[in-house]
Order: C-alpha cells, then structure tokens, then sequence
C-alpha cells in the first residue's frame, strides 16, 4: 500500500514537472527573440520580435487544427498519425499535457528559422513559412520518433529532439536563407561574379544577446528534463545539460583565442546553444565523460560551421542558426550512437526485439549508430524535400524577399509602421572620429559610389529639388555627417565653389508628417548631430555641384547626407552693390 501511494505521489509530482517543464520551453521563445534580435541590426529588431511571436501564436492555431492529430494521433502504417479533433469533441478526456508539451517544441523548430532569414524576408510569408513547418513538416517527421512511428519502432533515439527538433529547424533555416539570399553588402563580388570578400554585419545589441541565450540555457533544462520520471534520471539530465554547453564554450573561447588572437564573444554565445543542441538527444543515455567530449566536439563544429557558411557555401545566415542547430543537431543525434551506456538512469533502449544497445564506444558496436544514422537521414530527406516545395510555393505565390528599397531602410518601418524598436535612442555620429564614419546597422552594401545602384544612391544622399530658377541662380543646400566635411570641402572647392556658409546643426531622422507611428500615436523625429552647407551658384551647373556633393558624402550607408535645391530670385552683395550673377563671380 505505501509503495502504491508513493508511487501516485510520484507520478502526480512528476506530471506537474512535465507541465512546468513545458513552460520553461515556451518561455525559450523569449530567449530566440533576444537572441536573434541581439545579432541583428537594430533597424529590424521589431520584425525578429514580431516573427518570434507570430511563431507560436499561428503555430498554436494550426497545431490545434492539424499539427497535434499528425504527430500523436493514432499511428497509420508507421508514418503518420491519425487526424481528429478530439480538442473538441471530447475535452473532458483530451490529453491537456502532451497537447502543451508538444505545442512548445513545434514553436521552437519554426523559430529556428527566423534568425537565418532575417532582415530580407516578408513578414507575409514567414507567416506562411511558419503555418507550413508547424502544422505539416514538423509533425509527421516527429510521429515517426515520438509518436510511435518507424523510427520508434526500430530503436531510434532522440530524447528532446536533436534530431526532430534542431536539425529539421536548421535544414530548413539553411535552405531557406539559400534560396533567399544574402543580405546587401554581404558579399562582394568581381565582376565574373566570384566572391572575393565576406563583410561582417556585427550585431547591434550584444547584452540583449547574451540575455537570450541565458535565457534559453535555463529553458533547456525543461526543454531535456521535462520528460523525466524519476528524480535520479532528472539529475543525470540536469548533469549532461550542464557540462556540454559550458565544454562546448570553453572549447570555443580557446578555439578563437588562438586563431584570431582574441576570443570571440558572439561566438562563445552561439557556442553555449552548440553545445546544448548536441546534449539535447543523448541527454539521458550518456554519462559526464560523453557529455563533455560531445561538448567539445559542439565548441569546434559550430565554429566550422559558420566559416563554411560564408566562405565555402556563401551562404549568409545571421545569427548562425545553421551552424548551432543544423550540424550540432546532426551531430548529437549520431552522438547517441557513440555515447549511450547503460549506466545511466533509467536506461531504455532497444531494438525491435527488445535486445538492449548501447553506444560504440561502450561496447554496442555500431548497431545502434547504424539505426541512429538512418533516423537522422530519413528525418533530413523529408525536410529538406517538403521545405524546398514550401519555399518554392511561397516564393511563387507571395513572393519571399522584400524589395531592395524596403531591405536598406530596414523592416521595421517598411513591413510594420514603426521608425524604431528604440524610441529614444540613438546612435550619433561623433566629429572626427572616423570609427562613426561607418555604421554597419545602415549598410548598403556597395562602398564605392560608381558600383552603386540608383537606388542605393538615392538611399544614402537623397535630393531635393522642387522648382527651377527662372534667374539661372540657385541655392544648395547640403546636410551631411561632421565627419565628411572635409571630404565635402574639398569636392566643391575642385569644382570652383568657394564660398559656403557651414553651420552645425541637430538633423531630423524622420520627416514631419511620415507617418511613423505607435499604438496610433505619431512619433517625434530623432535628433542627430549634423553640419549644414549651403552654396549659391550660377555659372556652375547645379547637376555638377550635386554629383560632387554625393560622391563626397557616399560612404554605402544610410544618413550620409541630404541635399536640397532651392531657386534663387535676387542676389545682392553688399560690398560694392554687385547683384545677382555678377554678385557671385568671386565665390564660384
């Protein structure tokens, strides 16, 4: 009788962790939004947050229609489980947990994706990206595991979903930031289109992407504990969910130590997830030893992986979502193979017939390596194949790319109304500091003004001229950095201009009546220090003083500069009464 009632104790107590483990996983989503926002510019902070969000808001709604039926429903021939809406017609004996506990776990592989298509994806069809992984792709290869399809039934093992989670996620952010492109400026190419540089776009905001990743640290622990039954199998969890990500940043920190002479902050965050992708399948059949080479291993790979990215694949993901999630889902998916001992709490695996199997390296040979690789194998064909045909269905029907012109001023504005996910703040430009003279949060990709578009162009130093003069004189005004002054001076000094008047001023980043607004507020323009140059000229041709102008000021990246013509009607010099075009003679 007791050891019943202990035993009701127990489930009742470890029903609950299930629950609060499941709320730890929802609450990883908070860790993706910091994580990726933190890696991204700042003019885009809002979209990654809105995406973060929409991934479990209509994921929600199409795993309560499709998603939940496809992955626990009532096997069919191995591979799918049976469609119903028990939600619905039976509540009173619907199983509450699971359908939770399995909801965050789909959130989480469509957010993956996020980070890798950021700044030049449309908001629409990330939407629809997001519907299509949560409600099809992810549940069906997820019921081969855990929902008693053929995978299970072989003896395959992913405990918390190194392999139904992680890597379905990065296989699908890799194909789809191939088929999306790289970010402007990214990539530079010679003229037979071969890449002959990588530019990095630093994040704009690293404490907020240290924040996720602790944040995600902590989720783990429900994200790989929450399925436990007893307190010993939790605590050996708890164990290897520990030392893998701090081996596998440990080995990353030396790693960019010594090649680059200094370690790598943001790579030691991307790191951390490394390692906790790997652990995550073999989290409960490995022991501290496999836990901490499996670590290692993640701490190399993930660096690897985003070097292959950019200067083998040129493939521009970034957060390094592919890097994290794809290899290292990959990796410990197989790890299990290698790593599994019977030693741990708990232990269950088995093929087909019941035989027990353990890992390579502790005496199982390579039986179980073997179903482990035709697991990972099976579940990337299907995803690499079902998220190719969703791309290209998106891609025709709504388009995936924003245009080039949204892309530069950032999606903020562009796909959701609103100058900037920091009212407030702002970056300023410092007189004489060169270091300011370049903002990679407002990159446009071409440095050189002769390679860039019109668009580009016009992005950087726009022009203003509403009316010609009909006296032939006309006034320039040019608004521009305090770093390209001189620069400025020296182009219109070659040209003949010579006389300007110069005056420090503060500029609006935004003009009055855009329409820029919050919660349907309209927002006040952002100051930013700037020097204003205004030159009057008649015998120089207005185009040449502006084409000087923009060559001076274009340094590839938004805010360089703003110039505006105004038509002059009388000019009069005081000196000697010389007016109009004689007026300005000494001066041009």
């Amino acid at each position: 009788m007791t050891e019943e009632i202990m035993s009701a104790i127990s489930g009742e107590v470890f029903g609950v962790w299930f629950l609060i483990g499941a709320a730890l996983v929802f609450w990883m989503q908070a860790g993706f939004a910091m994580c990726e926002a933190g890696f991204t510019r700042a003019k885009n902070t809002g979209n990654i947050l809105m995406k973060n969000l929409m991934d479990f808001c209509i994921g929600t709604v199409v795993f309560i229609l499709v998603g939940f039926g496809l992955l626990l429903g009532e096997d069919l021939f191995g591979f799918i489980g049976k469609p119903g809406f028990d939600i619905f017609t039976d509540y009173a004996n619907f199983d509450f947990s699971n359908f939770v506990f399995n909801l965050v776990f789909c959130a989480t592989t469509a957010t993956i994706v996020s980070g890798s298509m950021a700044e030049r994806t449309k908001f629409l069809s990330y939407c629809v990206y997001s519907a299509i992984i949560s409600a099809i792709v992810y549940p069906i290869e997820a019921h081969w595991t855990w929902g008693g399809g053929f995978l299970a039934q072989m003896g395959f093992h992913d405990f918390a979903g190194s392999n139904c989670i992680h890597m379905v996620g990065g296989i699908a952010a890799l194909i789809g930031a191939s088929i999306l492109g790289p970010r402007i400026g990214k990539f530079v190419k010679d003229k037979d289109g071969k890449v002959t540089k990588v530019n990095a776009f630093p994040g704009h905001n690293l404490p907020i992407a240290a924040l996720g990743v602790f944040i995600l640290w902590l989720g783990w622990y429900g994200f790989n504990g929450a399925a436990c039954t007893t307190l010993p199998q939790l605590g050996s969890v708890f164990v290897t969910t520990t030392i893998a990500p701090a081996l596998a940043t440990v080995t990353c920190m030396i790693f960019t130590w010594i090649k680059y002479g200094k370690p790598d902050v943001s790579m030691c965050l991307n790191a951390s997830l490394a390692g906790l992708v790997a652990i995550t399948a073999p989290c409960d059949v490995t022991d501290a030893f496999g836990a901490i080479i499996i670590g290692i291993v993640a701490g190399l790979l993930v660096c690897f992986g985003v070097w292959f990215l950019d200067y083998v694949l040129h493939v521009d993901d970034p957060v390094g979502a592919v890097a994290v999630h794809c290899l290292n889902g990959i990796w410990g998916t197989l790890a299990v193979g290698l790593f599994a001992t019977n030693t741990a709490p708990e232990y269950a695996i088995a093929d087909a017939a019941g035989n027990e199997m353990v890992g390579l390296f502790y005496g199982g040979g390579f039986k179980l390596l073997g179903i482990q690789f035709v697991g990972m194998i099976s579940t990337a064909a299907w995803t690499a194949v079902t998220m190719f045909l969703a791309y290209s269905f998106i891609k025709a029907v709504f388009g995936l790319r924003v245009t080039e012109e949204e892309e530069i001023i950032g999606l903020d504005s562009t796909e959701h109304g609103i100058p900037s996910a920091y009212a407030g703040f702002s970056i300023m430009d410092i007189s004489n500091t060169m270091t300011m003279d370049v903002n990679e949060n407002t990159s446009l990709g071409s440095e050189a003004y002769a390679d860039a578009s019109e668009v580009k162009k016009a992005a950087a130093v726009p022009v203003v001229a509403p009316l010609t003069s009909a006296t032939g004189i006309n006034k320039i005004v040019i608004v521009a950095k305090l770093t390209r002054y001189d620069a400025l001076k020296k182009a219109l000094n070659d040209l003949g201009v010579t006389g300007m008047t110069v005056t420090q001023v503060m500029g609006c980043g935004i003009q009055k009546g855009a329409g820029d607004r919050y919660r349907g507020v309209e927002m006040d323009a952002t100051l930013l220090p700037k020097v204003k140059v205004e030159v009057v000229v008649s015998a120089i041709p207005v185009e040449a003083v502006i084409e000087a102008a923009k060559k001076a000021l274009y340094t590839g990246h938004i805010g360089d500069g703003k110039i505006f013509v105004y038509p002059v009607e009388k000019v009069v010099k005081i000196r000697t009464g010389e007016e109009d075009f004689d007026a300005l003679q000494d001066v041009e």
